[in-house]
């Protein structure tokens, strides 16, 4: 009877041991609005995790749902993770942004990490990467390359960071070419290849010779790559299976480091709520690399544009620029301010075409 209480006890002993091992366990949750195979933004943040795997070991868990839809479902699924134990949950695409402010109030313990938004709380961060720096080197090489002066681009949803990214695009591209136009379709989803086909094939038919996107899937390359003779850029990620044509570059996000140095503040107790911007100088936004294709003095061009916004001795938004409707925007020389491009709702000069609501 006593070696039975002694088994019991050992054994209870053993169980909380294993309940406090596995509590030390720092529990981090990931929220995606495509499949983790987009081949693009989804992959891309997917690799992060993974990378929070291989820095910490065991230390960590980390879960993820994927396809969650922006709106009620993404509370839903935000709830079922913080209720499961998440310390740490990355909500990883800009129409999260209210159901993470709403759930980070009913969870007031486990941090929040928004992706791309600007609403924080005292246990929300928001991050985002300067996408608008790589739109700039595209454009420069889609300005050069284009011989039909053509350049089509497929928007996702009307917010400020795609508009950004097509007014960065069109600047870099009108000044290595003046005649250049722009044609834009919005699909209005992040992720829907048979959209996104469609989509770029109505800008070839516009005759656009070159399709940049901010969407997620590799089906605009597909879509070029049987055209012929149209060149693309990987969206988020490197898509170089379409190397070295159509693909010719492409902006390459790496959320790694950001994850990784997030994670062990909240393992350490240093997390807080912060707001990131980071670009190509801090490693948040990389170039792909530039094909054969493109020609060597192209490619030289659009490598030094790359090294003046890394070291930030030249800004993507530089004076003297206007509006669409002509008005005054930035003088010469003045660069754009964070706050303006933060909430950014109109086009430049010479983009033609509303912005829809």
């Amino acid at each position: 009877m006593k070696f039975t209480s002694l088994l019991a006890s050992a054994a209870m002993a053993l169980g909380l041991a294993t309940g406090a091992m596995a509590d030390d366990k720092t529990k981090v949750g990931f929220v995606y609005v495509g499949p983790v195979g987009d081949g693009g933004w989804t992959y891309e943040h997917d690799k992060g995790r993974q990378a929070v795997e291989a820095e910490f070991g065991d230390k960590v868990e980390t879960v993820f749902v994927e396809s969650v839809p922006e709106g009620p479902d993404a509370e839903r699924v935000m709830t079922q993770m913080a209720l499961e134990g998440a310390d740490l949950i990355f909500t990883t695409s800009f129409g999260y942004m209210d159901p993470t402010i709403n759930v980070a109030k009913k969870f007031p313990k486990v941090k929040f990490e928004h992706a791309t938004g600007y609403k924080q709380a005292e246990n929300v961060s928001v991050y985002s990467a300067r996408f608008y720096e790589g739109r700039a080197v595209q454009g420069t090489i889609a300005g050069r390359m284009t011989k039909s002066n053509i350049v089509g681009y497929i928007g996702s949803y009307p917010i400020p960071e795609v508009i950004r990214g097509i007014n960065s695009a069109f600047i870099h591209a009108r000044k290595v070419n003046p005649d250049v136009q722009f044609k834009i379709v919005w699909a209005y989803t992040w992720f829907d290849p048979a959209k996104e086909a469609d989509a770029a094939k109505v800008l070839i038919e516009q005759g656009a010779d070159v399709i940049l996107q901010h969407t997620d899937s590799t089906a605009p390359q597909a879509a070029a790559q049987a055209a012929g003779n149209v060149i693309t850029f990987g969206q988020a990620s490197d898509m170089s299976e379409y190397a070295p044509m159509p693909r010719v570059s492409s902006i390459i996000d790496n959320w790694a480091p950001y994850y990784i140095a997030r994670t062990k503040a909240v393992m350490d107790g240093t997390w807080t709520s912060v707001s990131t911007w980071d670009g190509i100088g801090a490693g948040m936004v990389g170039i792909g690399e530039i094909s054969d294709a493109v020609p060597a003095d192209v490619k030289a061009e659009a490598l030094a544009l790359k090294d003046a916004l890394a070291n930030g001795s030249y800004h993507a938004f530089t004076g003297p620029l206007k509006k669409q409707d002509g008005s005054d925007w930035l003088a010469a020389g003045e660069t754009a301010d964070d706050g303006t491009l933060a909430g950014m709702n109109f086009y430049v000069e010479g983009i033609e075409g509303d912005i829809p609501n």
